[in-house]
């Protein structure tokens, strides 16, 4: 490993590196932030993909090129004059030290649920920081892991169920609502109550400690690697999927499950 002063070197060369290309690429000269932002998020993806394989080399290329675009915005501010990255370390720095005051105050923590419980109350006393509990929670997030953030930052509130096994009564009197819109073919309310009953689903997967968006990407990919296995045979045969009836996809499926 790196000594720390081999990183901050690293550090170094990558801030000069893009000081060189801003100055002298064409491409990198004329990006914006908000030509960046597609981009950006495009990176985060990956590099949760490569986090989901396990990949630690494929982690260390995305996490480099995460990096790239804090260091490229960075480099935006610091030519409007706003901020640079000196700033930006700083603005990280004192947040967590601020969240952190059983580390760099006087305060008491031995568990990370202690930790945990008083996260959002110290968030809300934050100067500049969210004046109301989901305030933080980036509208831009896609549904599923929004609906996680929302139900952790109101638990760190307090508002959570006393028992965590209560909350599969609530699944049910979901689905059961669902149902019944299903019978009235009203597809407006039918939408609002498929919505209520995914939330109520995610929220039972965050009281079972399981990650709701982890566990349906673990789903499509096992998914994907029967089907396309099924497709792969069926092709063997000379036939197409359209050809066959359920029962014969279903043996080739039962195929796909054993290779695994």
């Amino acid at each position: 490993m790196n000594t720390r002063e081999q990183k901050l070197e690293a550090f170094g060369r990558l801030l000069d590196v893009m000081d060189e290309l801003r100055e002298k690429c064409p491409w990198d000269r004329v990006q914006t932030n908000e030509s960046l932002r597609a981009n950006t998020i495009e990176e985060t993806y990956e590099l949760a993909e490569a986090i989901l394989n396990n990949n630690n080399e494929e982690i260390k290329k995305e996490l480099g090129d995460l990096l790239l675009h804090v260091i490229f915005y960075s480099k935006i501010g610091e030519e409007k004059q706003a901020f640079d990255v000196a700033d930006v370390c700083h603005a990280i720095s004192e947040k967590l030290i601020f969240r952190h005051p059983h580390v760099f105050g006087n305060q008491q923590a031995d568990s990370a649920g202690m930790v945990e419980k008083s996260w959002e109350q110290i968030k809300l006393k934050e100067k500049g920081g969210n004046k109301t509990v989901l305030e933080g929670v980036p509208a831009s997030l896609p549904s599923l892991v929004k609906a996680y953030r929302i139900q952790d930052k109101a638990r760190n509130s307090g508002f959570d169920w006393n028992q965590r096994h209560d909350v599969w009564d609530k699944v049910k009197e979901e689905l059961g609502e669902l149902e019944a819109e299903i019978e009235e073919m009203d597809t407006d309310k039918m939408e609002a109550e498929f919505g209520d009953l995914l939330f109520s689903i995610i929220n039972a997967a965050r009281l079972y400690k399981v990650n709701p968006d982890n566990a349906l990407e673990r789903t499509n990919k096992k998914f994907m690697f029967r089907f396309n296995y099924m497709e792969k045979r069926v092709k063997e045969q000379s036939r197409t999927l359209k050809e066959m009836c359920l029962e014969e996809m279903e043996a080739i499926w039962q195929e796909a499950k054993k290779e695994e």
